[in-house]
């Protein structure tokens, strides 16, 4: 039997009707219609559906829907406004950090969980925030050298 519920997606309160055992991906994908967030192992282990809930990232395949009323959930829609993209997806592009794409919404989202709580991380502290973001065509190197540059670029290193 479907419930009612208010998410706060991305600064925006949105009603929706969802079964209790939809997760927050489902429903952010086919009740918002917010695709930026990928599915893929559906187990929590590839990153690939990483979001901020209440600015920390989580697996929103393993989070159900109903239990993160009341959070700020943001998506990856949530981090450019408008046609201005954000710094750190600005540094994705700029340093070759994205290829086929599918990894790059989970690996930006942590990202920015990391540099919002250290701005300005080591490369160990880079490669452990996004430890559980899998990534098949980079070899992690190029999105580490990004996030280091956007974390130089903000203390104003460039």
């Amino acid at each position: 039997m479907e419930q009612e519920i208010t998410l706060n997606v991305n600064g925006i309160d949105y009603l929706v009707k969802v079964e209790p055992r939809r997760t927050l991906v489902e429903v952010l994908r086919e009740h918002l219609g917010l695709m930026g967030t990928k599915v893929s192992c559906n187990e929590g282990e590839c990153g690939a559906c990483t979001v901020l809930i209440d600015g920390r990232p989580a697996a929103s395949c393993l989070v159900l829907a109903i239990d993160v009323q009341q959070k700020e959930i943001m998506t990856i829609e949530g981090m450019s406004a408008g046609e201005k993209l954000d710094p750190i997806q600005e540094a994705f592009l700029k340093h070759g950090a994205i290829q086929c794409g599918f990894c790059t919404p989970g690996m930006v989202m942590s990202t920015k969980a990391l540099l919002d709580e250290n701005p300005q991380p080591t490369a160990l502290e880079v490669r452990q925030a996004i430890s559980g973001n899998l990534c098949r065509c980079t070899g992690y190197q190029q999105i580490v050298d990004s996030v280091l540059a956007v974390s130089q670029k903000a203390a104003g290193n460039s």
